[in-house]
């Protein structure tokens, strides 16, 4: 009997500790897999390197658009471009001249 109560008496010691180690490592596991965790970090990296290359990509975009406004202002309008626009719009070409299609990268 007297072996029982020891054993009782180092379990319930043993209780404490046993749950504090469980929380812990539950923790532990969620902070290297979670949804926010370690190995989680590298694919927000490699999205964010994306989403930064897109970024980049509106922006240029953004800007090229930006210079055909500004050429295309009412006040001002600069000729070739006008000239480009309405010959490209109406397929409007001179019988003496050669077409040359570019990229339009």
């Amino acid at each position: 009997m007297e072996s029982r109560a020891v054993l009782a008496r180092y379990l319930r010691a043993a209780a404490l500790p046993a749950v504090c180690i469980l929380l812990i490592g539950y923790f532990v596991s969620h902070a290297i897999s979670g949804p926010t965790g370690v190995i989680a970090w590298k694919g927000y990296k490699t999205e964010r390197n994306q989403l930064q290359q897109q970024a980049a990509a509106s922006a240029e975009a953004k800007a090229a658009l930006d210079r055909k406004v500004r050429l295309l202002d009412p006040r001002r309008v600069d000729p070739d471009l006008a000239d480009e626009l309405v010959r490209r719009n109406l397929n409007v070409v001179k019988p003496d001249e050669v077409v040359v299609p570019l990229d339009t990268k």
